[in-house]
């Protein structure tokens, strides 16, 4: 029987236990191990594993206090790479108090509740760690203050100290340094920034990992987990001992995310593999120093569907979990040199920066590198070139693979759809009602100039487009025939009242600027001779206009076809 897929499960000791399907990462102890870093930073897109090796981590690590749950711990790497590396590996298992933080769910509306949240997940933590009461290494003034914070009766600063405290206390119960593991640390940066308590959240963040990664005493060695590098607000600020570990580095490069032979594997496992090529397409793509890599999150999901039906289509699964307010509030302030850059990216070609690694969320409404750099560690864009220029190392980056593409727009064609709700289109519909082409296709060139284009899937946007437009009038309603094909056309128009107006419209996609004339005659033509005017007659409408309108870029052509009864 085939293992399940873990599809939302990120706790090492269940997808081990429970026999979930393990794609094994185990040697990132190795690594970690041999390369010794006090304070270790790594960032990676969304969704890319971090919890799960981070829960890998704890219990590789972590002595419980408890003999029993120790050795079952141990019994849950049983087979995995990391036995088999080394003795000196092997006897690290169980040596150390582990401290496990996650910040995400201080996604909340308000510092308050941010905050309140924050507060109880080290409260838990505490707890978790309640044999710290029972020695008598531990003075009774820190017990005190150690039942406080359980109970979430502590103060501000008791809480923006905790995790150092913890590990004093820790340390004197056990006689041995703590490992500390945050996950998602910048989860509580971004939600504050976008819900403008950015500052506050930064203080408090900043305070908390100062006195547990500054000057800790207690403290063997640290993994910290995010999407971005955020140090110019100072949060790693005199943390010399840090090591950053990003998607340009090459250290590290294969521990998150799926590798092409780890997927090819899977697929193999899973009877699929006749499907890679399509798995392929959607969430490969990304490269981690220069190891190519799958979105695992992805990958896991369209697995899980192609086992329920090999033939299932892929879907973009990354849009509902990851920050889409990124793409979104980019798009919804982009100036015309960056919507032209969108536009060369979306067209499949590549943009060249330099590399920000230190960049911020408020960076995220800059313009330019910064916005690129953003876009780049987040995971909305990947390296295709690495080069060294000037003095500055370089990238030139693409988008990349077809569910991020899908993303990007999908988030155009919401934010088209939400200015054109705002705009007043009763020009373009007078001149509709007038038979003027000529100011429908200046209207219709205007708009297109002011948005954001995708061209290799030039049907989907300009069909779109032109619907949004239609849509808004009150006095008419559209019906888009373009999923029926063969005998309608593109886009019905009609009064609702039988003795009004009603119109057909035919979509043409030119190749060409040469084109757009004659594929807007073509157009009206193909009106005519597939009679599409005849169901709305069959209806009862006794005025049809027809329409032939090409779309070539941000330029078109509208052809107006005499009404014929």
């Amino acid at each position: 029987m085939k293992k399940a897929l873990p599809i939302g499960v990120d706790n090492f000791e269940e997808v081990i236990a429970e026999g979930y399907c393990y794609v094994d990462k185990t040697m990132l102890i190795k690594e970690l191990l041999d390369l010794k870093g006090k304070v270790n930073l790594f960032t990676r897109p969304r969704r890319f594993g971090k919890t799960l090796n981070l829960s890998m981590l704890r219990y590789f690590f972590e002595d419980t206090e408890d003999k029993e749950k120790n050795a079952r711990n141990r019994r849950l790497f049983h087979g995995l790479k990391i036995m088999e590396a080394g003795e000196e590996y092997v006897r690290q298992m169980g040596m150390y108090p582990v401290i496990n933080l996650n910040l995400k769910s201080a996604k909340q509306p308000s510092f308050s509740s941010a905050y309140a949240k924050i507060r109880q997940e080290i409260a838990e933590e505490f707890k978790r760690h309640y044999y710290v009461l029972e020695s008598d290494s531990v003075d009774p003034e820190d017990k005190n203050l150690f039942q406080k914070i359980a109970s979430g009766e502590g103060d501000y600063d008791h809480y923006s100290g905790a995790l150092k405290f913890l590990s004093k206390c820790l340390c004197q119960a056990t006689g041995k340094k703590t490992v500390i593991l945050m996950d998602e640390y910048d989860v509580p940066l971004e939600n504050a920034y976008f819900k403008g308590f950015y500052e506050n959240m930064v203080d408090f963040i900043r305070s908390l990992f100062e006195s547990a990664l500054k000057t800790n005493d207690y403290l063997q060695f640290a993994v910290i987990t995010g999407c971005l590098r955020i140090s110019r607000e100072s949060i790693f600020t005199g943390l010399n001992h840090l090591r950053i570990t990003s998607v340009l580095d090459e250290r590290y490069s294969e521990h998150f995310g799926f590798t092409e032979p780890e997927v090819l594997q899977m697929m193999t496992d899973y009877g699929v593999e006749r499907r890679f090529g399509t798995m392929k397409e959607w969430y490969d793509g990304y490269v981690f120093g220069n190891t190519e890599v799958y979105n695992p999150w992805s990958v896991i999901n369209y697995l899980y569907d192609l086992c329920a039906n090999v033939d299932s289509f892929p879907r973009p699964y990354w849009i509902n979990t990851s920050s889409n307010n990124i793409v979104k509030d980019m798009i919804r302030r982009a100036d015309r040199e960056t919507k032209g850059q969108i536009e060369t990216l979306l067209g499949g070609g590549t943009l060249d920066m330099q590399v920000h690694e230190e960049v911020t969320y408020e960076d995220m409404r800059g313009k330019g590198e910064n916005l690129w750099n953003f876009l780049y560690f987040t995971g909305y864009l990947t390296k295709e070139e690495i080069y060294f220029k000037d003095k500055y190392i370089m990238l030139k980056v693409r988008i990349p693979n077809t569910e991020i593409t899908t993303i990007y727009e999908n988030t155009i064609m919401d934010w088209m759809n939400e200015r054109i709700g705002k705009e007043d289109f009763r020009d373009f519909y007078s001149a509709m009602e007038q038979g003027d082409a000529a100011k429908m296709a200046e209207i219709l060139s205007g708009q297109l100039f002011s948005t954001i284009s995708f061209y290799d899937s030039a049907e989907n946007f300009y069909h779109g487009f032109l619907a949004g437009i239609l849509s808004q009038s009150e006095k008419y309603l559209v019906k888009s025939n373009r999923e029926a094909g063969g005998g309608r056309a593109d886009i019905m128009v009609k009064s609702p009242s039988l003795r009004g107006r009603a119109f057909v419209l035919e979509v043409k996609i030119s190749d060409s600027i040469n084109e757009l004339e004659a594929d807007a005659e073509r157009a009206l033509e193909q009106v005519y001779e597939k009679k599409y005017m005849d169901e709305l007659y069959a209806e009862g409408y006794k005025k049809v206009g027809c329409y032939g309108i090409s779309f070539y870029r941000k330029d078109c052509e509208v052809r107006y076809g005499i009404q014929r009864v």
